[in-house]
């Protein structure tokens, strides 16, 4: 296969990843972002007056069970062993997350043994008559019950949904993990972690190959496509239409940052499950490093609220006029030559960090393998409906 000139719109894991492999592949590959920096919302920058490394929008763990993606970050950055422990202050007092023996002991003052406190949530807690749960609020109630849904998951998710949790699918809840042990890691992946100098020199290192060039502050328009032998688009997939049949709905983040002499909160996540709070969590940036030491600190404080034009998109809405509009978008895209839609943004789905990486390596290896064969080349190798 002749060496082709391909184009990454967005120098955020999909872009840096597929753009690595063509580059590998032989190809030259030209990566572009409107911002002013790599790394897309996983971007990583040291603050300048305390040196704490911040995870600019919000926080980002790494976790998978997919070795490969494990081996494959590896390759370009050192990674520190990470537990992402996550805390949550509700009604006046702290407790751990996801619920676990612990917290239920503590919600409902008891030192239930692992069975009991099963046996306890099964039979006086869960609602056993919700048979088959649809909605949020269905899932919560028939998982944990009321009381511990209304204490740690009704306030926190208005917050961050900004709608009601009997709107919300089941689906939501059901990443959620409950314990009848003592273990508060958050995740339960067998590989956890955290790029020791976080994730924007990693991405920096994928970036890096002689086949590789990389333009910031450069906006796409659809003219460029005409410049290329195929395109890969990892923006929001109405914005590539210029949102010709309307918006697709997210939500976004604002956040409150603030400096504190010493341990604000002695915890890396602590969630607010209490309606009245008007900020879903803080988080305190050093301790997602623990290997580092750092007498000040910086916190953010967590505002959801809807997206509007020129907000960065973070978690796509996806109820059903949005999932209406999305086919709408897919059916456009499909009859669009030469461009292939990936990522978060262009495929419209909620996208783990290691997912994302496995689909771009899949991407490129189905794309490559497609030119090689003279195959048709999809618009979505992952479907986003």
């Amino acid at each position: 296969m002749a060496a082709g000139k391909f184009l990454m719109v967005g120098a955020g894991l999909s872009g840096a990843v597929i753009g690595r492999q063509l580059a590998e592949a032989g190809h030259q590959v030209q990566v572009l972002d409107s911002r002013d920096h790599i790394g897309g919302n996983c971007h990583t920058r040291r603050d300048p007056e305390t040196g704490v490394l911040l995870h600019v929008y919000g926080p980002h763990i790494f976790h998978t069970d997919d070795a490969e993606v494990w081996d494959y970050v590896n390759q370009f950055a050192r990674f520190m062993p990470y537990k992402n422990r996550v805390k949550t202050t509700a009604r006046g007092q702290v407790f751990s997350l996801p619920v676990n023996l612990h917290t239920i002991n503590q919600f409902f003052g008891k030192t239930m043994r692992p069975d009991e406190a099963q046996a306890f949530i099964t039979t006086e807690q869960a609602d056993t008559s919700i048979e088959d749960p649809q909605s949020f609020e269905e899932q919560a109630l028939r998982f944990v019950g009321r009381d511990l849904y209304e204490a740690f998951f009704k306030g926190y998710t208005v917050k961050q949904w900004g709608m009601s949790p009997t709107q919300l699918p089941a689906s939501i809840l059901k990443r959620l993990p409950l314990r009848f042990n003592y273990d508060d890691n958050y995740f339960f992946h067998k590989y956890q972690g955290m790029p020791e100098q976080g994730y924007s020199e990693m991405i920096t290192r994928i970036l890096d190959h002689p086949g590789i060039s990389v333009m910031l502050e450069t906006d796409f328009s659809r003219e460029q496509t005409r410049d290329y032998d195929h395109v890969f688009y990892s923006g929001p997939l109405d914005g590539y239409f210029d949102y010709e049949l309307g918006r697709l709905g997210y939500r976004t983040l604002d956040f409150e940052k603030f400096t504190y002499e010493g341990d604000y909160q002695g915890c890396a996540v602590m969630n607010y499950g209490d309606l009245a709070v008007p900020y879903t969590r803080i988080t305190e940036h050093k301790h997602f490093a623990p290997w580092e030491r750092h007498e000040a600190s910086v916190c953010y404080r967590e505002f959801s609220r809807n997206a509007e034009p020129g907000d960065i998109p973070y978690y796509p809405i996806r109820q059903l006029e949005e999932k209406a509009l999305l086919a709408e978008y897919v059916a456009l895209a499909e009859a669009t030559p030469g461009v292939s839609f990936v990522g978060r943004l262009g495929t419209y789905r909620y996208l783990d960090m290691d997912v994302t990486i496995r689909e771009a390596l899949d991407v490129a290896r189905g794309f490559l393998a497609a030119k090689a064969s003279a195959a048709p080349i999809p618009a979505f190798w992952s479907a986003p409906l």
